[in-house]
């Protein structure tokens, strides 16, 4: 029987993927512009919790938002009406953004005048935490309505994270939803992970968040 080459085709995308993703960082560094990736399941309050960052930051740093989605204009709309730069990415089927797509999206967006970029990456917990964006910081909300045990569940976009947030927190009394358990299963994951307990809805912790940005952002920018 004849022997048949195979190639990992995704293992060597990733690998094109990830080099060019340190490409971008240090153009990105060069710019003194630092990228956020901003990454959770569909649902767990995204925009929300944008909405509340951007006014918690207060023009301390300048921001521009780029929402990915596989169709709609909803979001980038949502961000604009409130007063924000924003652009609008389709990603055309696929379930990610990775470096190229990132770095396209700047473009776009036009960054000259900016800190900080925040992505709202295509809303699930498996594809996005597969591709490096390119981005300085990762961060995953995770929602009080999904429960504690998402760590267990989806272990890769919590391994990479910078921080975590927990959103939702004015509806613990609804939910059978376990702090301790989550802070314990985020640390299983990721023991360097800052955690953010907050409302976007009511804004409680917010501050904290924004001031956690700003400060990363200007370590960056030295």
């Amino acid at each position: 029987m004849s022997k048949v080459d195979i190639l990992e085709v995704k293992k060597t995308i990733l690998e094109d993927n990830d080099a060019d993703a340190e490409v971008l960082r240090g153009e990105l560094k060069e710019q003194k512009l630092c990228y956020l990736n901003l990454m959770s399941s569909p649902g767990s309050g995204k925009t929300t919790t944008l909405l509340s960052l951007l006014k918690a930051i207060n023009h301390r740093i300048e921001v521009g938002v780029m929402e990915a989605d596989i169709d709609s204009d909803v979001d980038a709309k949502t961000i604009a009406d409130a007063g924000y730069k924003s652009i609008q990415l389709h990603t055309g089927g696929m379930c990610h953004l990775d470096a190229e797509m990132s770095r396209q999206g700047m473009r776009g967006l036009g960054c000259d005048d900016l800190d900080l970029v925040i992505l709202e990456n295509v809303g699930n917990l498996v594809c996005p935490a597969e591709f490096d964006t390119g981005a300085v910081l990762n961060v995953v909300i995770l929602s009080i309505t999904e429960g504690d045990d998402k760590p267990l569940k989806y272990p890769l976009v919590f391994e990479q994270c910078d921080a975590v947030i927990i959103n939702k927190i004015d509806a613990l009394p609804v939910f059978d939803f376990d702090f301790d358990k989550a802070r314990a299963n985020i640390a299983l994951r990721n023991d360097h992970a800052t955690v953010f307990p907050i409302s976007a809805k009511t804004t409680e912790g917010v501050d904290k968040l924004a001031d956690w940005i700003v400060e990363k952002v200007q370590e960056w920018q030295k």
